[in-house]
């Protein structure tokens, strides 16, 4: 009986790339790298400065078992049990989104606009992060802005452990107000803790309509909670209605879009905010709208 082939890092991920991208699999390289990762214990840069590693038989098939999942259709950020989200990682699992790089640009935009304000400027700026997910940007302005007081909050009990546990990891628990709240409550605003320098949020704005549509790897795996609203403007439409409760005068609020709803967003200002910008992604689309409030 003869026996099985010993494969090197190398050897292994180049025929899976190759395999995964055979079978249509989204971005067959990352997914190959993030599972044999996982199963070595190893960064993925670790993989290529150590490419001449033999894989044991049993990191062998547990790296198959994982890959069959990826064949299935699970998303390999919840395979691995981490995601990256502006260079730093993340622990997910299927209580929280996959954070995304257009939510990246995002935040970027967001801290450009406080700075932009000069709110920034002050020892401790006062953030609100509005449906917080796994925490990545709560934590992410935690990390950028070591002055920051940031309260994030989510209706999910299961999302605030996994953005507590991240907060945790990343040493800015200490720094970081977790509260569980809805944002469709009429106190919402008045139980948040504000005034508030930056509102952020990236909230369900899905449509109902087109939740059939979506990639099986979202409607099949990703939470439907934190994705979809009946119309897909709900969140914003509450969030607007109490912007002048929320922040104070001069503060910025600034929502992740639909790619195509500005205009529908843009409707639900008041005469209040002022100064409205919106900014596009890599593919051109609308990802980013802030305005000045007061």
């Amino acid at each position: 009986m003869s026996e099985e082939k010993v494969w090197s890092v190398v050897e292994l991920l180049k025929t899976t790339i190759a395999f995964f991208t055979e079978k249509k699999i989204d971005e067959p390289r990352l997914s190959a790298e993030l599972l044999l990762g996982k199963v070595l214990g190893l960064q993925r840069l670790q993989l290529y400065l150590d490419h001449e590693r033999p894989v044991m038989p049993a990191e062998l098939e547990a790296f198959r078992a994982a890959c069959r999942e990826r064949l299935q259709g699970r998303p390999v950020q919840y395979i691995a049990g981490e995601a990256f989200f502006y260079g730093y990682r993340f622990f997910v699992d299927e209580r929280v989104l996959i954070p995304r790089p257009e939510t990246e640009l995002v935040l970027e935009h967001a801290m450009e606009r406080l700075a932009a304000s000069g709110l920034d400027s002050v020892d401790t700026p006062s953030i609100f992060d509005i449906g917080t997910g796994s925490g990545c940007i709560a934590i992410t302005l935690a990390l950028r802005l070591p002055g920051a007081r940031i309260t994030a909050v989510d209706v999910s009990a299961d999302a605030l452990a996994v953005a507590r546990r991240n907060a945790e990891e990343h040493g800015v628990a200490d720094r970081i107000r977790f509260v569980q709240g809805d944002a469709l409550d009429p106190s919402f605003a008045k139980k948040a803790g504000g005034p508030f320098d930056l509102v952020i949020s990236n909230p369900p704005y899905i449509p109902e309509a087109e939740w059939a549509g979506l990639q099986k790897e979202v409607k099949g795996y990703e939470p439907r909670l934190a994705l979809v609203s009946p119309d897909g403007f709900e969140f914003y439409r509450s969030i607007a209605a109490v912007a002048s409760e929320l922040l104070r005068k001069g503060g910025v609020l600034c929502f992740e879009l639909h790619a195509d709803g500005a205009n529908g967003v843009k409707k639900l200002l008041g005469p209040e905010c002022s100064d409205v910008q919106v900014m596009q992604d890599y593919n051109r689309l609308d990802r980013a709208l802030s305005c000045v409030v007061g």
